[in-house]
């Protein structure tokens, strides 16, 4: 398994607003590609900036490509994400998945 993240900051006043974009867009779509195995929002408020991290599990790179395309380690964007990001942060990063339950740590 792969897990994938990526990282973005939005005004922290337009937190709640972007969750809910996040639900419609990305979310809804990494549900609906095939060998995608969920996902976690993690959200941190800092001073005036709301700070997203998504954490997504996925069966291959070839489940990756076809949410993210032939250049998976790019960020994909939607259109109105400008209406709420600060920057788009280019890419994003990969990690093997080992374990999946702290029970499973030793």
């Amino acid at each position: 398994m792969i897990a994938r993240t990526w990282h973005g900051r939005v005004p922290a006043k337009q937190a709640d607003a972007y969750h809910a974009y996040l639900l419609r867009t990305g979310l809804s779509e990494y549900a609906s590609t095939p060998g995608n195995q969920g996902v976690h929002v993690f959200r941190r408020i800092e001073g005036d900036v709301a700070h997203f991290l998504l954490l997504t599990y996925w069966d291959s790179l070839d489940a990756i490509r076809a949410f993210a395309g032939p250049d998976y380690e790019r960020a994909r964007y939607f259109p109105e994400d400008d209406n709420y990001l600060l920057e788009r942060e280019p890419f994003v990063t990969h990690y093997e998945a080992l374990s999946a339950s702290p029970s499973s740590v030793v």
